[in-house]
């Protein structure tokens, strides 16, 4: 008797245990159906964004006829103001770029000007800058000057940089690259120097 008493009570709680996982399953279902809805939701959003963004970039590009704009295949467009047709080099990983720019929205206006963001120094591929310049970067012989158009996916996002850029914003960023070299020939310009170009740290205009 006692035998059965005990496998009963074994049944019993073996019952509530598994009644108990069936419910917490069925609670869990509405909100796993609820995140796949949002998270469809929020990327049709970033979708729309997206195009508006580009449709506003393809606007400048049409109201500039005699410029002749270049789609990148890291998602953005550019366009040469100067241009160094005798180089082949370009800026890569292990190299140290310098470089001047200024950053404006797509009506032309001013966000922050070369003098205000002064001389860049850039250790390629190793600092964390915006994702758009850090590839510009990269297809820039020396000495030229190029206009880059950069959705906000590219630039700085949702949050902007917490100053005067805002939320989702494509840009116009408008880079000269000065020069660029490896990085043990630029701490040996630097020990001759007594005078180094202060070095760019995450982003100028985000600090």
């Amino acid at each position: 008797m006692k035998h059965f008493i005990k496998i009963a009570i074994l049944v019993t709680v073996l019952a509530t245990i598994i009644t108990s996982c069936q419910s917490n399953q069925e609670a869990r279902k509405p909100i796993s159906h609820a995140s796949g809805t949002f998270m469809k939701q929020s990327v049709d959003r970033n979708k729309k964004l997206i195009a508006g963004e580009e449709a506003e970039i393809a606007r400048v590009i049409r109201q500039n006829k005699n410029v002749k704009f270049i789609a990148s295949t890291k998602g953005f467009w550019y366009s040469y103001i100067v241009t160094n047709k005798k180089d082949t080099l370009t800026a890569k990983k292990g190299d140290v770029a310098l470089f001047d720019y200024e950053v404006k929205d797509l009506k032309g206006r001013v966000i922050y000007s070369k003098s205000e963001l002064g001389p860049q120094t850039y250790f390629v591929d190793k600092q964390n800058i915006m994702t758009g310049l850090r590839e510009g970067i990269k297809l820039m012989h020396r000495n030229e000057k190029i206009n880059f158009l950069f959705t906000s996916t590219i630039a700085y996002g949702y949050h902007g940089d917490n100053k005067k850029i805002g939320t989702n914003k494509p840009l116009l960023c408008i880079v000269t690259l000065r020069d660029f070299m490896s990085e043990a020939n630029y701490d040996q310009k630097m020990k001759a120097n007594s005078n180094p170009i202060a070095e760019t740290q995450n982003d100028s205009i985000t600090n």
